[in-house]
């Protein structure tokens, strides 16, 4: 994590000190803030921030299901008015057939009037059938009307919802670069002994974490992968040094649920896109019984998952500015750990 804060504050510190030097002649001060509050701010505004990716996340994935959605009705709808456009076709043809073969003449006053009543009599019957097959082509075409109609309807509907979502999407990625523009603000604040100073701190305290996991048992000791858990971390750790962007899944980059859904889906597993959706709905497991290829979620909200490697490692794209990388499983605070369905057993 602290490879992160060095990189995000190369530029951001350059920028500041250009731009905010002019203000700080003028203005009073700021009061010195302690390196400890200096990381609760910015671990806080991380979270933050991966909190939005995460939400804008499960957003986009609604938005493609939808519009796979509205594309389908639409089709259906095509097909439905051709359906209604033929059987209003056959209607009218069945219409004037009807009317060329009675000659305008009831059934009655044709048989009379016949020179051959027998074959008026046949003449009727062919007129009866087409006067059934109308009525019948008449009924189809009323259902395919009110089909075609209600397509119409659930189309539209469903356009509206992906205009919503649309918009829903727009607001939550500019949350997203709000926030991250919000953490380079506060980096560019900071002197290059600062940022040190921060870093240290942060691994010291990664390492303390790491240490009471141990203490208490949850460490896992090294058990084997199942086949699809092997193939999950072997994709996974081929994404090393590839770097972390928010709302990406590969192959170039990844955000922390993007390189875990991916890992799951190359290994023959899909499991949902985000976080949240991934302790929601994949089967819990103890930390102290992990094996690779599991996922350790992390934070109340679960707003980051990393997969576990072994020896108390995990792999992970850690938060922006940073690459996937191996830490130690402790580096945030753990919610639980889940295992995809392929490898269920203990």
């Amino acid at each position: 994590m602290s490879r992160a804060i060095l990189r995000l504050a190369c530029t951001a510190t350059v920028a500041a000190q250009m731009a905010l030097t002019p203000v700080a002649a003028v203005g009073a001060p700021e009061p010195q803030r302690s390196v400890a509050e200096l990381l609760t701010d910015l671990q806080q505004r991380y979270r933050q921030t991966e909190q939005a990716t995460e939400t804008y996340n499960a957003t986009t994935e609604k938005l493609e299901r939808q519009r796979a959605e509205v594309a389908r009705l639409d089709g259906e709808l095509a097909r439905a008015r051709l359906t209604l456009q033929a059987g209003r076709t056959d209607a009218g043809r069945l219409a004037r057939q009807q009317y060329q073969n009675s000659g305008g003449l009831g059934p009655y006053a044709r048989v009379l009037l016949a020179p051959d009543p027998q074959h008026a009599l046949d003449e009727g019957h062919v007129i009866g059938e087409l006067a059934r097959q109308r009525a019948r082509t008449v009924t189809r075409l009323a259902s395919a009307e009110k089909h075609t109609d209600a397509l119409a309807r659930a189309a539209r509907k469903a356009l509206d919802t992906q205009l919503t979502l649309a918009g829903r999407q727009k607001r939550q990625r500019d949350d997203v670069r709000a926030g991250l523009a919000d953490v380079e603000r506060l980096l560019a604040t900071l002197s290059p002994e600062q940022i040190a100073a921060v870093a240290r701190l942060e691994q010291q305290g990664v390492g303390e974490a790491q240490q009471r996991l141990a203490t208490s048992g949850s460490l896992p000791a090294d058990r084997p992968a199942g086949p699809a858990g092997t193939r999950a971390v072997r994709y996974a750790l081929d994404q090393l040094g590839k770097p972390y962007q928010w709302g990406a899944q590969g192959p170039d980059a990844y955000d922390c649920s993007g390189l875990t859904a991916q890992a799951w889906t190359r290994a023959g597993t899909p499991i949902p896109r985000t976080s949240q959706e991934q302790w929601k709905r994949l089967a819990k497991v103890p930390l102290n019984r992990l094996r690779p290829g599991d996922l350790v979620v992390y934070f109340p909200e679960a707003t980051h998952v990393a997969m576990y490697v072994g020896g108390g490692n995990v792999v992970q794209a850690p938060r922006p500015g940073e690459k996937v990388t191996v830490s130690p499983m402790a580096g945030y605070p753990i919610l639980g750990a889940v295992r995809p369905g392929a490898d269920q057993r203990s």
